[in-house]
């Protein structure tokens, strides 16, 4: 038999990387994160659990690479939905609703990654988080930012504000009123993006998703 080309490996190195992070958002959002283990991870992935080291560095940072690559697909699914946004307030209302809408269907996950980047080893700049970046820059651009280097930051620490806000154990605040207070932040039509059920304004809690 001979050897694989260069480029068949690479691509099975991908998805094999693939199926380790997609097993780790499985599991700790079906267990949470002190309740997963690495050997979990493997079995769930189908991988030798020396991959696990081969590819991330520990546990903290699989999980953090796991999160920011399923923000990542969750925000560019919701940018090429169709009908395609038509203008940058749209682009952006989706960007913020993408975010803020994990939060309310992945809740243990979401609630466990805001703890992880509190932990000693804080924010980590990975290849998925890099993504991420990229996608939500584009979305203050295409909002018309005349300093993105400035204004991604910005919204940047406004999402992950609202998350904590909105993950907050025993006192979550309401849904609709954070997401009222950054679109009006931002002079971005309520009705636009995807507007929770009931109406868009600044009322009740929307229950969505995993309570826990």
């Amino acid at each position: 038999m001979s050897p694989r080309s260069p480029s068949v490996n690479e691509e099975l190195r991908r998805r094999s990387r693939e199926r380790l992070l997609q097993a780790t958002v499985e599991l700790v959002a079906e267990h949470g994160y002190e309740a997963t283990t690495l050997g979990d991870i493997a079995d769930r992935a189908g991988s030798a659990r020396g991959l696990i080291s081969y590819y991330f560095p520990g546990k903290r940072q699989l999980v953090q690479s796991a999160v920011h690559r399923l923000m990542h697909r969750s925000l560019a699914a919701a940018m090429e939905r169709e009908p395609r946004a038509a203008d940058g307030g749209e682009v952006l209302a989706r960007a913020i609703d993408a975010i803020l809408g994990l939060a309310l269907d992945q809740r243990m996950l979401m609630r466990q990654h805001m703890a992880g980047i509190l932990q000693s080893d804080g924010f980590i700049r990975c290849e998925e988080q890099q993504v991420l970046e990229r996608l939500l820059r584009a979305a203050v651009v295409a909002h018309g930012s005349p300093d993105p280097d400035a204004d991604y930051p910005m919204l940047r620490a406004q999402l992950m504000g609202a998350v904590f806000a909105l993950l907050l154990p025993g006192a979550p605040m309401p849904y609709a009123r954070l997401r009222a207070e950054l679109f009006d932040r931002y002079g971005l039509d309520r009705e636009s993006g995807s507007p929770p059920p009931g109406g868009a304004g600044d009322g009740e809690p929307v229950v969505r998703g995993d309570q826990r």
